[in-house]
């Protein structure tokens, strides 16, 4: 995700408290979602595309977050 923020996404999980529960919230939908479209997770009360929806927002608020610091210069 945002190769092209690796150094940047390094050091905002470090600093930005913010940007690091996005990243995390973000991982765990991943997990989440990679296990119940393989079977190794069964979950009737959660939709794949309501969990597929929550990342994407993540994402989007994460580039937003990215695309601010990768502007102004502050990490």
């Amino acid at each position: 995700m945002f190769p092209e923020y690796r150094d940047l996404i390094s050091k905002l999980k470090r600093s930005d408290r913010y940007f690091e529960k996005l990243f995390e919230r973000h991982n765990e939908l991943d997990h989440k979602i990679s296990n119940l479209e393989t079977g190794i997770e069964v979950d009737t009360s959660v939709s794949i595309e309501d969990l597929k929806k929550e990342k994407l927002k993540l994402k989007d608020e994460m580039l937003i977050v990215l695309q601010r610091h990768d502007s102004t210069g502050n990490a």
